[in-house]
């Protein structure tokens, strides 16, 4: 009876350790954390791919490479290769790159993109 209840415990504490990562999601509104951009995060394509458009752009960011993103997508159809994670193209400053988005926390995000060798990371927050 005792191992019964500890391992029904175990198995709740499990059950509600999991289901936040299961049960995040990406979509929304996202700022930069340099405050310079914000993102609209959605659905799209299959089986929860992610895209993102460029929807603001602070003055000081308004510069000629930026602003032919203003109001496109910059993510399309990152596919999901594990919990909180995506991989896809990123448009930026008029490259196209490999990159990765992985939700951190509910409002934390990170995306990487890569050229090469060379590669960015971004810190995005919640708005």
């Amino acid at each position: 009876m005792h191992l019964a209840k500890n391992l029904a415990a175990a198995t709740l504490a499990l059950g509600l350790a999991v289901t936040p990562a299961l049960a995040a999601d990406p979509t929304g509104t996202w700022q930069s954390t340099t405050g310079e951009s914000r993102y609209q995060v959605s659905y799209c394509g299959e089986a929860g791919q992610l895209c993102a458009q460029l929807t603001w752009l602070r003055d000081d960011a308004k510069t000629p490479e930026a602003l032919p993103y203003l109001g496109k997508q910059v993510l399309q159809g990152a596919v999901p290769t594990a919990a909180n994670r995506w991989k896809g193209s990123l448009s930026y400053n008029g490259d196209t790159y490999k990159g990765s988005v992985t939700l951190v926390g509910t409002d934390a995000l990170t995306l990487k993109g890569c050229d090469g060798i060379f590669c960015k990371s971004m810190q995005f927050v919640r708005v």
